[in-house]
């Protein structure tokens, strides 16, 4: 069975009630759609083609003397139609440039800043999810002894940028054995990137352990414990978490108190926001859609930020599904490509 083709008018008459509704936040009724046409047309008429989205899945009627609201589905429609408009050709967005060059040595202080302009920009929560240490290829890296069970890994990447980590082992390790890893990763891979000396060592291990064989267990043991970290944990940046608690006319507070709490176990939602990340420019995630009850009032707006045609990590935007899509599509676009040419020209 074919779906139904909207026609030009239903287009714009759902546009016009999605607008409105993103708006005022009420059901939208049909005088006031008739009344925003162009071109006159009867609130009978507006009222039928209301009917008839009603049906098709794009409004709901919450009350039978109420007017309509859009639906998960209208919303959707109503973005994916917007893309084109507010992406293409690109829109000038006047960003605080310094923000992103005032801490550009730090690669966590760059994605922080950068999660704080999101927020403020949009007045919503704005976050930056930071790559995984073993997939940023590396100018120079070195192993440091924290404590008996943490050891920092300090990686300059390629694009001139310091990224730390903390890695907790049960595995002892001696300053020096940690020296010597680094000595050798530095040697025999720079340019590369921790995922790949793993790879390489293990599928090697015979070879490298005649030549290494001081170090080579060590090196071994010590990067798996740094993947089976980064499995459990994504580093995240997320800014203006109250400005969402200034929108309870937005939100059902007790499905809001349940984000705030995927907010403060940042390695859930982490995995949440690495689950979904994108190759396309922008990608609009909006209540239902991100199949987790407790956000269904929510929008997920995010794009990829990267170097060299490698993705690095996402960033976007989360905000209730009464969010100015018009805005803050084109926002997230620009801060993204903001982001990848400045780590791109930090070389």
């Amino acid at each position: 069975m074919k779906k139904p083709i909207l026609r030009e008018k239903d287009v714009h008459i759902l546009n016009l009630i999605v607008e409105t509704y993103l708006k005022v936040g009420k059901p939208v009724s049909s005088g006031h759609i008739s009344h925003k046409m162009k071109i006159p047309v009867s609130s009978a008429t507006v009222r039928n083609i209301m009917v008839k989205l009603e049906k098709l899945g794009y409004l709901d009627q919450p009350h039978t003397s109420a007017g309509r609201m859009p639906t998960d589905k209208g919303l959707r429609f109503y973005v994916n139609n917007l893309f084109e408009e507010v992406i293409y050709p690109d829109k000038s967005i006047d960003l605080p440039t310094e923000e992103f060059y005032r801490k550009r040595g730090d690669f966590n202080s760059l994605l922080d800043n950068v999660s704080h302009i999101l927020s403020e920009y949009s007045d919503n929560l704005g976050f930056v999810l930071s790559p995984r240490v073993s997939t940023v290829n590396f100018r120079h890296l070195r192993f440091i002894k924290v404590s008996e069970e943490k050891i920092m890994v300090i990686l300059i990447t390629t694009f001139n940028l310091v990224l730390t980590e903390i890695v907790e082992t049960k595995n002892y390790f001696t300053q020096v054995e940690l020296d010597r890893a680094s000595h050798y990763i530095n040697e025999n891979f720079r340019g590369k990137n921790l995922q790949f000396v793993r790879d390489l060592l293990l599928r090697e291990i015979p070879a490298y352990k005649m030549r290494y064989e001081r170090i080579i267990q060590s090196l071994i043991t010590l990067l798996k414990t740094c993947f089976l970290q980064e499995e459990k944990d994504n580093q995240i940046f997320i800014q203006g978490t109250s400005k969402l608690l200034e929108k309870p006319d937005l939100f059902d507070m007790s499905r809001l108190k349940s984000l705030f709490q995927r907010f403060e176990e940042k390695a859930r939602l982490a995995k949440l926001l690495s689950d979904v990340i994108s190759l396309d420019r922008v990608k609009v995630l909006i209540g239902t859609e991100l199949s987790l009850p407790d956000i269904s009032d929510c929008s997920l707006i995010l794009s990829h930020y990267g170097y060299d045609r490698q993705v690095l990590g996402s960033l976007g935007i989360i905000g209730p599904k009464r969010i100015p899509y018009r805005r803050i599509i084109p926002l997230v676009d620009c801060v993204a490509k903001k982001l990848s040419e400045t780590i791109s020209f930090s070389q």
